[in-house]
């Protein structure tokens, strides 16, 4: 999909497996839609889905789910531990790939007005879609919860967005909105659901209120008791990971439960979470520990072992980690994901894709990827003892260099795309002649900034293979050879692919100074190639 949104709508139904199958099926029946995970909790009286699409599609699949919940939901019934006030509770839309967030609000909206419309219920907008600043946060809209809104209601100051003042029994009110990624993460402790709430007030940004705020940013938290699995826990959900880390949230609930010498048994993550925060988190213990890890499998392996993912059930990366549910089908057709035999195949046919872009990104991979193997052969070993610490820092670099490259080899293919569609664009008026010329300006820009950034990575990485010439295991003296060649022979690839795509650019300025920038990275590896490869024939030993 060129454009992807997530939607992650909360419905109030926990227990009802046919309930809550049926919502599921409306969501995955909608063309378009991803159902990547369905989250029922029993004491919570709650279910949480996960789908991706395109902006417009996710709208139709959550509209779906709205109407079969609005048949089978009952809020007059409805008791559970978690804060609600509606049978569809919240249904948030969040930016993944290639979206803005005012594409977001613009999806929040669309469903929002849609929703009242229909099924003639009131609607609130919070996060980045809220039109008023007391209704940005959610704890905010949802004040009092399903029992206070019938009186809520009445007041003028919290008529709804969309929809009108009723008070609809069956189904209380549904909040909607933009946001970032929201991770639900629950810590687990052997305590009442008393001690667990104190916790979460004192580490919540809310904290006990205005004159008691918590310890932690953009961190909404909760104490609750689940009695299916006879533990309390600390409920959270952290709005902006990169500004409070799962980590630190796991850290500071460990402090104030040994203050109250309570034990933590563990953690839960709730539907999905994006891959940085596991390696953010993965990137905290290792310096916390001085520990060496390098494979994306064992960081992640290490965050459920310190974190304790696996306590409640399984915890299965590929059900978790949003990348890694989208990527099971997006990869499906990308080059990098096919055999080597293909690939070359692919490349020896009559086709202009893939291309010399796509080559020189590969054999630049390659080239890290050979400059990290001997770096690997080199530590761990005995003999090599003493070497440890500097390979712990040359390695890193040069794989993640491996990874980044590789990803080139496909995005090179893509990024043509841009101006090919530029190309199909009308241009029967002046107005529409216009209007193409600069979107396949701004295509060939934008297929240009692939291999220039090849050769960027690349450039960062000469001062790594220098040192791992001077010190790497001297029987992979050949690999460090053609790790310096094939490196050289990205930029050189990189060099001829800017310079054709630049001779179409009417910007003179920015055509001179990409011309000056990529002769320059080209003589740098040409310069740097030669120094690793006169390095190496100095060693004997």
């Amino acid at each position: 999909m060129s454009q992807l949104v997530e939607c992650v709508p909360n419905f109030s139904e926990g227990n009802n497996q046919e309930v809550i199958d049926a919502i599921a099926q409306a969501i995955s029946q909608t063309a378009g839609c991803a159902l990547l995970d369905v989250d029922a909790g029993p004491s919570t009286n709650r279910t949480v889905y996960t789908f991706v699409g395109t902006p417009e599609d996710v709208v139709e699949g959550a509209l779906k789910a709205a109407r079969v919940a609005f048949q089978l939901i009952d809020m007059t019934k409805h008791k559970g531990e978690h804060p609600r006030m509606g049978a569809l509770d919240v249904c948030p839309f969040i930016p993944v790939k290639n979206v803005t967030m005012d594409e977001c609000v613009l999806c929040a909206r669309t469903f929002g007005q849609r929703l009242s419309q229909e099924l003639r219920v009131p609607v609130y907008l919070y996060g980045e879609a809220a039109q008023q600043e007391q209704r940005r946060t959610l704890p905010a809209i949802r004040a009092g919860e399903y029992e206070a809104l019938s009186e809520k209601l009445q007041k003028a100051e919290w008529a709804p967005d969309f929809g009108s003042s009723t008070f609809v029994p069956r189904w209380g009110a549904t909040a909607t909105g933009a946001r970032k990624f929201l991770i639900a993460f629950n810590i687990n402790l052997i305590c009442t659901k008393e001690q667990a709430h104190r916790i979460a007030l004192n580490i919540r940004e809310q904290g006990r209120g205005k004159d008691q705020p918590g310890r932690l940013r953009k961190v909404q938290g909760i104490g609750w008791y689940l009695d299916e699995k006879n533990i309390a826990q600390v409920s959270t959900n952290l709005l902006d990971f990169e500004i409070t880390a799962l980590h630190t949230v796991y850290e500071e609930t460990c402090k104030d439960a040994q203050e109250l010498n309570l034990p933590i048994v563990g953690s839960q993550l709730v539907g999905l979470v994006p891959l940085k925060a596991l390696l953010n988190a993965a990137e905290f213990y290792c310096q916390k520990e001085s520990l060496f890890i390098l494979e994306e499998e064992h960081k992640i392996r290490l965050v459920v072992n310190r974190l304790g993912l696996d306590s409640l059930s399984p915890f299965h990366p590929k059900e978790h980690i949003i990348e890694y549910m989208v990527e099971d089908g997006a990869m499906s057709g990308s080059l990098v994901s096919k055999s080597l035999s293909v690939f070359v195949r692919d490349v020896g046919a009559r086709s202009a894709a893939p291309g010399g872009g796509s080559v020189a990104a590969a054999v630049a991979a390659m080239g890290a990827a050979l400059g990290s193997m001997v770096g690997l052969m080199t530590y761990g070993r005995r003999r090599f003892e003493h070497l440890d610490p500097v390979m712990r820092r040359l390695i890193p670099p040069l794989h993640q260099a491996m990874k980044e490259l590789l990803a080139m080899v496909d995005l090179d293919s893509e990024a043509f795309s841009g101006y090919m569609e530029a190309m199909k664009m009308s241009k029967n008026t002046p107005e529409e002649k216009e209007r193409r010329t600069a979107a396949m300006q701004e295509g060939l820009k934008k297929a240009i900034g692939v291999p220039f950034g090849l050769a960027q990575k690349v450039d960062t990485l000469w001062p790594t293979l220098k040192e791992m010439a001077l010190y790497g295991n001297l029987t992979c003296k050949s690999d460090l050879q053609v790790a310096a060649k094939a490196l050289e022979t990205g930029v050189f690839g990189a060099y001829f692919n800017v310079l054709i795509n630049l001779k179409e650019i009417s910007d003179e300025h920015f055509r001179r100074q990409m011309h000056e920038k990529i002769s320059h990275l080209l003589e740098e590896a040409q310069s740097n190639a030669a120094s690793v490869l006169e390095s190496l024939a100095a060693r004997t030993e």
